[in-house]
């Protein structure tokens, strides 16, 4: 009678699976070590209320509601730290509607809400986005265009939205922007600035937004123009 131990049979090693496991722990050290730490924090502890001047040029500040803002939700309550709206006039022309949004930390999961979405949301009807390009100083803004039309009103937005260092000008360029920066190890910071206004006459609400957004810039101390325009 053979002892019983006779009869085990040592496992064999699976190299396959050792490889695999090999493979997946190279992956876990890859990711752990690209995670972003650095935060881009343009604007850091300034609130925007105190940046954004209240007079502008020839506009002076009006109100601060009236304006179409991204859905009242828990997704924008984390999307974003700080939000500025304003409405400026200057007792003249349609006033001009300045909303500012600011979120803090740009990781890959949330995005600023662009204004085309926002807009749909608030059950306008928009046009085409189109370039929209603004002469700021010695910089051309890459800014975005489009109509909002409720009922028989026509808004004439124009926006950017600024990604750490960069300004994207599509939904798909401001995903890129924010992947790029956290594989550098950043997590970014990003700003929405849209400014708008009321109109029958399109060519003539265009060119007082262009006049307004310069206008803003210059107005802002130079050390914190970075935050608006990178």
């Amino acid at each position: 009678m053979k002892p019983v131990f006779d009869s085990f049979t040592e496992p064999q090693i699976d190299r396959r699976k050792m490889l695999l496991g090999a493979l997946f722990c190279t992956a876990a050290g890859v990711a752990a070590w690209r995670m972003p730490r650095k935060h881009l924090d343009y604007l850091g502890n300034q609130k925007l209320e105190d940046v954004v001047p209240r007079t502008i040029g020839r506009w002076s500040f009006l109100a601060a509601s009236g304006l179409v803002v991204p859905p009242q939700d828990q997704l924008r309550d984390a999307i974003y730290s700080q939000l500025l709206t304003r409405v400026y006039s200057d007792g003249r022309s349609p006033p001009i509607m300045l909303l500012v949004a600011q979120s803090g930390s740009q990781t890959g999961i949330l995005q600023v809400h662009r204004p085309e979405f926002c807009y749909t949301a608030s059950g306008y009807r928009i046009s085409s986005v189109v370039r929209h390009p603004i002469a700021v100083g010695s910089t051309v803004l890459p800014a975005s265009g489009m109509d909002a039309t409720n009922g028989g009103a026509t808004e004439h937005v124009v926006y950017w939205t600024r990604v750490g260092d960069r300004i994207p000008t599509s939904w798909s360029q401001q995903k890129l922007a924010v992947a790029e920066l956290n594989l550098k190890g950043f997590i970014p910071d990003a700003m929405l600035v849209r400014v708008s206004t009321v109109g029958q006459d399109a060519d003539a609400a265009r060119a007082s937004i262009n006049e307004f957004v310069k206008t803003m810039i210059a107005s802002i101390q130079p050390e914190r123009r970075s935050v608006f325009i990178a």
